[in-house]
């Protein structure tokens, strides 16, 4: 397989590794400046350059795209998806995770616990947004910032205003956090690939210094996750749509908090921390995919009008529990069920005697009005409209 690795940084540890796994196992490997790419948007004829040659043959492209380098380096993965070539990370995924208050909107539509969070543009506002924060101490953040950069805990109210104004006057949107005392300077980081936790650590910020990444500083050690972290990061990756992922948590009496989901996730620390491989397990998931091209129905298929895809619940006590997949009445009503969440299990073309249990989500397509009794929200389907 042809695999070809976007990045500004060829010599770093995660594309070295990445690099030197691929060729071990056998496949032909080259890194790419995403930045010397060029694209020719045609009518049915997309094609891509790099270094003004047409680059062809391309089986899968493993995004590495730096935070100041979105906009181009997504125009460039999502070129790829448009010529069929499978991407590690789709361009729309790797856009939403990069904007913090996207992220988080995105993520607070579903059963993922967040820190309570504020995006104000009003100076006037910054004031009452801290107080439904509860107050000081609270964490101010860039919506763009990686690695720790332009993270700010303002011990007082005064100093908040004054950080956010000052911030806003510069140009830069912030977010306001609430600050979460019990996690002490720690969180959690796990790398999901595929839909499942390979490697997760705990990192610990050293003396006075609240922020827990590693380029400042913090410890890290390897840690096994109780399910509902795992649960927590999986889901997150998944609602993100991002294979592979590294979702940071706190650690809060409520149970893990979501902080981020990097589309782009370091290999070192982790690696380092936990002595996995996390780059295998990167390029087998790779091998697994690669050969089925993924393709979105709303686009490629021609389908009567009424038809779509949508979310179905089953509530505890409701008309659907206890039933078989079968037996459940929307089978009657021209509904296939094509696959169960059931907590961080996915179970894919779910065998018609499988039973729904309370709380389980049914991803079902066919027709919309005969699934709109049993939506887990207005809202929640899809239509398909040829």
């Amino acid at each position: 397989m042809k695999i070809a690795i976007l990045t500004r940084e060829a010599d770093s540890y995660s594309t070295t590794r990445l690099v030197e796994v691929s060729r071990a196992r056998g496949h032909d490997v080259e890194t790419y400046d995403t930045l010397r790419f060029s694209l020719s948007v045609e009518s049915r004829a997309p094609q891509i350059f790099y270094r003004a040659e047409p680059l062809v043959g391309i089986h899968a492209v493993i995004p590495r795209i730096g935070a100041s380098v979105t906009f181009y380096g997504t125009a460039v993965v999502r070129q790829f998806e448009q010529m069929g070539v499978f991407t590690l990370n789709p361009a729309n995924a790797i856009s939403a995770s990069r904007d913090k208050l996207r992220a988080m909107q995105v993520l607070s539509k579903h059963d993922v616990g967040l820190p309570a969070t504020m995006f104000v543009r009003d100076q006037r506002s910054v004031l009452p947004a801290i107080e439904r924060l509860g107050g000081a101490p609270v964490v101010i953040k860039l919506l763009e910032g990686t690695q720790g950069i332009g993270v700010i805990l303002a011990e007082s109210i005064e100093v908040a205003q004054a950080v956010v104004e000052t911030l806003q006057w510069a140009k830069q949107n912030v977010l306001i956090q609430r600050f979460v005392a019990e996690s002490r300077g720690r969180d959690v980081r796990a790398i999901v690939v595929g839909g499942r936790v390979v490697a997760a650590m705990q990192r610990r910020a050293r003396g006075r210094e609240f922020r827990s990444n590693l380029h400042r500083g913090a410890l890290a050690e390897p840690v096994t996750l109780t399910p509902e972290y795992e649960r927590t990061a999986v889901r997150a990756s998944q609602i993100m749509g991002l294979r592979v992922a590294g979702v940071d948590m706190l650690e809060s009496e409520s149970g893990p908090l979501v902080l981020e989901v990097n589309s782009s996730p370091g290999l070192e620390g982790i690696e380092t921390a936990t002595g996995v491989d996390v780059a295998s397990a990167i390029l087998q998931h790779i091998e697994d995919e690669a050969v089925f091209p993924e393709l979105d129905v709303r686009q490629r298929l021609t389908l009567e009008k009424g038809y779509g895809v949508a979310e179905v619940s089953v509530p505890r006590g409701g008309k659907l529990e206890g039933l078989t997949v079968a037996s459940s009445p929307l089978v009657d009503r021209d509904v296939r069920i094509l696959q169960i969440q059931r907590g961080s299990t996915v179970l894919p073309n779910p065998h018609p005697d499988t039973p729904l249990e309370a709380g389980d989500v049914l991803l079902c397509y066919g027709l919309l009005r005969s699934m709109k009794p049993f939506l887990v929200r207005p809202g929640h389907a899809h239509e398909v409209v040829g």
